[in-house]
Order: C-alpha cells, then structure tokens, then sequence
C-alpha cells in the first residue's frame, strides 16, 4: 500500500482560479478563491482588486470599495484600482468621491481616457455639464474613436440645450459603432 500524498493548493493557483471563473462570468466562485489566495497571500494587491471587481459584477458595491481600497493601500500607485473604485462609488451615487478617484487614476495615468469619461458621467450627474464636456473632450483627444465619449458629451450637449452638437456627437458615435444602439 502506497501512501497518498495531498497538497495544498497556493496562494497563485487560487488566484488563476479566481481569474479564469471570472472569466467565465462564475463571480461567486471567483470570489471564493481570490478569498482562499488573499488568505494564503493577505498582501496580494491583485487578489484584492479582482476579488472587488468580482464583488463590483454582483453589485457589491460597498464590499467591492472596501477591496480596492485594500488593493489601494497595498499598491498605492495603481490608477486601475482608483478608476474600478471610482466605479463602484458612481454605482452608489457617491458622485464626488468617485470624482476624487478618478482624478487620483488621471493623476496617476495622465493619457487615461476612460478615467475622463467616467469623470464626465459623474460630473453629468451632478449637473456640472460644461465640466462633463470637458472631460469628454480629454478623452475624446486622447483616444478619437472612443465613441462612447461621443455619445456622453451628446448627452451633456442636450442637457445644454446644444440640440446641434448633440446630434453631432450622436452621429459620430454611431459612425464608430453602428451598432450602438444608444446613440440612434
């Protein structure tokens, strides 16, 4: 008789687990192993961030901020992670700390598009329209065919009352992607 040796698994091998189920769109079995990888590794920075965009998917908004801040607090100099947190708190309509995170992603990555598209959105939704555009404007000069920044500066355009620009922007933004629906 042969004995039968069991080994445990690590702290990376939870981690790729985590990342494959999530994935596959298996957020709660992702979750379960990025917390079995930060238990082994408590100071992975990267169990944390993808365990809160995990959380972030399930609408765990609270559980998804208090990962990344721990993501944060390990790594401070990751925008991604203030940009994912700035998400989730536009999610809790806490507009201006979200705005605090993304200008803390824009500070850390100064050509991110997508921090100045979503600072737009929140600004938006605070009504602050022409700080919305231009946000959009940014982002828009960064990446020009981002077309989802078409169609958020259109939106802030209408707010204003700028009937023409918004059309123009909802135009452009169908003349990236077609089949954005929205934007028709």
């Amino acid at each position: 008789m042969f004995p039968v040796l069991c080994f445990g698994q690590t702290a990376d091998e939870f981690y790729n687990s985590g990342v494959d189920k999530a994935d596959l769109k298996d957020h709660y079995g992702a979750i379960a192993d990025f917390t079995k990888a930060i238990e082994l590794n408590p100071n992975d920075a990267d169990a944390y961030y993808n365990r809160g965009y995990s959380k972030d998917e399930l609408k765990d908004y609270y559980g998804s901020i208090a990962d990344y801040t721990k993501a944060i607090e390990l790594n401070p100099n990751d925008g991604e992670a203030y940009l994912n947190r700035g998400v989730s708190k536009k999610n809790l309509k806490d507009y201006n700390s979200a705005i605090a995170d993304y200008n803390k992603a824009i500070e850390l990555k100064p050509n991110y598009a997508l921090a100045y598209n979503n600072r737009g959105v929140a600004k938006k939704s605070l009504k602050e329209y022409y700080g919305a555009i231009a946000d959009y404007n940014k982002a828009i000069e960064l990446k020009p065919d981002y077309f989802k920044a078409y169609y958020n500066r259109g939106n802030s355009k209408a707010n204003l009352k700028d009937y023409d620009g918004a059309i123009a922007d909802f135009t452009k933004a169908i003349e990236l992607k077609p089949d954005y629906v929205n934007a028709y």
